[in-house]
């Protein structure tokens, strides 16, 4: 993990950042808290529609299904087509629906599942599916598009703010190719409480506003072995301010000149709709940087919008990349179509969260020979998806190669300040220590050690320098487990050295407990929890479902009673389709 775009070995001072402002506000929005000063409560028939997308790109002038190349259109129009048999709502986010101005009341709407499945037309809606390509394991794949997700269409809120409101299992779309653009239940279930879960650790995220059953199966052959099996169906209703992703521009750009002018309509249009303080840089704001070019060249933000855009958008990635590697949150399919612009994490498929601290780890079975998208590798691949991306804007002829290289710079500085800003203040520490955090993921790495309860229990140490070397790991008993005499003294070493470092600030030992427990959550969403919420409601049993929505609200809070669902994980959770799956649904 120490191994990025760039090193620096110098103390880094611990500061928020903007992000971490950021996060703190993301965190504060409560997945089911209602907000008292809210007063606007609309029903859904009251959304108030803009359809910006579909009226200012170009679009496919056919509106059939059938699997095709679609050239030179962002999207194409079409209806939800899954067919339901009782749809029921199982989950649902009434912090999400805040967003929308919607009355939380609206979910108990005998009617709402038939309107959120697309079974019965949403008063309003002008549903597509977005065109995009991609690179999908470091290799161009082409056309790829919303084979299964179909967006109804953008909702502004009494804030101004825009939210676009997305199904996904709604049915086939001209991007399906061979598959028939449904979804189901388990994966339908780890998105939905994924993506919550995200959000109320602080981190960018798209939201889901709803989950639920078909009440129709689906066939899926989970581990691509010929085994296929029948599933329940299901739909989650996504929520972001917009779905647009690095591949919704490559596509475009890998066409040829003819679709050229496409990338700089999206690009304009992003800007205008998500970036809009871009457009409204000046010279005055002097962004003009040397690039550290050898003619000591310099690039001038504030006369190139789409060079500043693509800075920031460097900038965002680098971000989210580095407070997953806080978490440890491995996404497991980091390709270009799944990298989003504004720098949220989206597509939620073979996700994982660290166990056993292994760098090499990778949740998706497909991932396995190479394990590009391992853990440790996730910072680079951030920025070799932002070299893609920066590539389709030069071929467009929208920044130079300057501006280019200069936007990868950002991401491994970016990166690096956040990486260790966030470590340090993991452990409790006032300025950044290269030496003792290397030292430390090596020696979990070793050892195996648990990454969520390693840090919690780290809280609880106290910076007494006299210590006796018996009491040293008392701590840190529940995840040093089974280490022999020769580990015993590697993790002495370094505690001593790690007592000495926090002793030498004048934050009391309560003060930095406080401190680390605000960062270091107590709970995450393992695999295991999820999947033992995914056999119950495979069983109609919903309730350890909305017992992990309940949980996951509050991550960095002790909340007695429920301790065991921050357990090690119990030999079953290592077995295929728990710790690991496909790219399937």
């Amino acid at each position: 993990m120490e191994s990025s775009p760039a090193s620096s070995s110098s103390p880094t001072p611990v500061t928020d950042s903007s992000a971490d402002s950021l996060a703190k506000d993301l965190q504060n929005q409560s997945l089911g808290a209602v907000d008292e000063g809210v007063k606007i409560k609309k029903k859904l028939e009251d959304f108030n529609w803009d359809h910006s997308f579909v009226k200012e790109l170009p679009g496919d002038p056919r509106t059939d299904v059938i699997s095709r190349e679609v050239l030179h259109a962002c999207y194409s129009k079409v209806s939800p087509s899954v067919e339901v048999d009782d749809p029921q709502l199982v989950a649902w986010s009434v912090s999400v629906a805040e967003l929308l101005d919607l009355d939380p009341k609206e979910f108990e709407r005998p009617d709402f599942p038939l309107m959120l499945s697309g079974a019965k037309p949403l008063p309003g809606a002008m549903s597509y599916a977005q065109c995009y390509g991609g690179h999908q394991f470091g290799m161009w794949a082409g056309q790829l598009g919303d084979g299964r997700a179909i967006t109804l269409g953008e909702v502004l809120n009494s804030k101004g703010e825009r939210w676009e409101l997305q199904l996904k299992g709604a049915g086939r779309t001209p991007y399906s190719r061979f598959a028939d653009g449904l979804a189901v239940l388990r994966s339908s279930i780890r998105e939905f409480l994924c993506s919550e879960t995200m959000h109320c650790l602080g981190i960018p995220t798209t939201r889901a506003l709803c989950l639920l059953t078909t009440g129709q199966n689906v066939t899926r052959d989970m581990f691509y072995d010929g085994n296929p099996k029948e599933e329940p169906g299901a739909i989650v209703c996504r929520v972001s301010q917009s779905f647009l992703r690095f591949g919704s521009y490559q596509i475009h750009a890998s066409r040829g000149k003819e679709d050229l002018d496409i990338v700089r309509k999206l690009a304009d249009y992003a800007i205008k709709h998500h970036f809009p303080h871009i457009e409204s840089m000046d010279r005055s704001d002097s962004l003009s940087f040397k690039t550290g070019d050898e003619d000591d060249s310099v690039v001038d933000l504030t006369s190139n919008k789409y060079a500043a855009w693509i800075v920031e958008i460097a900038e965002r990635t680098a971000t989210l990349v580095a407070r997953w590697q806080g978490v440890g949150f491995t996404h497991g399919v980091l390709n270009t179509d799944n990298m989003s612009i504004l720098g949220q994490t989206i597509d939620y498929g073979p996700f994982g969260f660290l166990d056993a601290f292994d760098p090499s780890y990778t949740p998706n079975t497909t991932d396995l020979p190479g394990r590009r998208y391992c853990f440790a590798n996730q910072p680079d691949i951030g920025l070799w998806n932002i070299a893609q991306f920066s590539k389709t804007l030069a071929v467009a002829q929208l920044i130079n190669q300057k501006e280019a290289n200069y936007a990868m710079e950002r991401y491994g500085d970016k990166f690096m300040d956040e990486y260790q800003a966030i470590m340090s203040k993991k452990l409790g520490l006032t300025k950044y220590n290269k030496e003792v955090i290397s030292k430390l993921l090596n020696n979990m790495s070793v050892d195996k050690v648990d990454y969520t309860n390693f840090f919690r229990l780290l809280a609880n140490v106290k910076a007494n320098p006299n210590t006796p070397e018996n009491e040293l790991l008392k701590p840190l008993k529940a995840v040093l487990l089974d280490i022999g005499k020769e580990r015993k003294e590697a993790w002495i070493k370094w505690m001593r050295s790690y007592i000495q470092e926090v002793g030498g600030s004048e934050v009391s030992d309560e003060e930095r407990k406080a401190r680390m427990d605000s960062v270091n959550p107590k709970y995450i969403l393992r695999n295991y929890l999820c999947q033992s919420a995914i056999d119950a409601a495979e069983q109609g049993d919903f309730s350890e479902v909305n017992n992990l929505i309940r949980l996951m609200k509050r991550p960095y809070e002790e909340q007695p009673g429920m301790e065991k669902y921050a357990r090690l994980p119990p030999a079953w959770a290592y077995r295929p389709g728990v710790c690991m799956l496909s790219c399937s649904s």
